[in-house]
């Protein structure tokens, strides 16, 4: 089962993450073979950092939850809330299988939480900009709760367009980037 995990910073934690970064980075390393996509999110400026996400194949519900709750920064009180729901990767790939380039563009979270009929079943014409698309579902994978993607664009207002505005409560955009060790 996949799951998609957002930690979203505390205001004023940002000390906090960077003296437990080595304790997280441990910590993610367990779960390496799990990994479908990693990375921290930035605020409008694209350095302050707001938020870590992860996206996991795991067994089931408690482990997900056991993944997002027993995390260092959660752990030590550095996130404010987190999202963590069922994801369906209609991808079939992890980000580094992304066949795209790393370092051109801008890369974004987007999310889109729901209301109503299920929207944006189906993996949007332009794949190759995709980097993780899927819905967000509940646990037992019944109800469709909204649809998550990691993708490059050239601006906010162009990865919100992957998704059909007007049939979400919500969307929210995201800077995003690859995450994991730096060498």
């Amino acid at each position: 089962m996949e799951f998609l995990v957002y930690h979203r910073d505390r205001p004023g934690s940002l000390r906090l993450r960077e003296e437990l970064l080595e304790e997280h980075w441990s910590y993610m390393d367990r779960y390496a073979k799990e990994m479908i996509a990693r990375g921290p999110t930035f605020g409008d400026d694209g350095e302050t950092l707001t938020g870590s996400v992860h996206v996991l194949d795991l067994p089931d519900p408690a482990a997900a939850r056991a993944f997002a709750f027993d995390e260092p920064g959660y752990q030590a009180g550095a996130y404010r809330d987190v999202l963590l729901r069922r994801w369906r990767n209609t991808l079939g790939r992890t980000m580094w299988d992304f066949p795209g380039d790393r370092t051109g563009g801008k890369q974004y979270l987007v999310l889109g939480l729901g209301e109503g009929a299920a929207a944006d079943l189906e993996v949007p014409a332009d794949r190759d900009a995709l980097i993780a698309y899927g819905p967000l579902l509940s646990d037992d994978g019944s109800a469709w709760l909204g649809t998550a993607a990691l993708l490059r664009a050239p601006s906010p207002m162009t990865a919100r367009a992957v998704l059909t505005t007007h049939r979400y409560a919500e969307i929210e955009v995201h800077d995003w980037e690859f995450g994991g060790r730096r060498s």
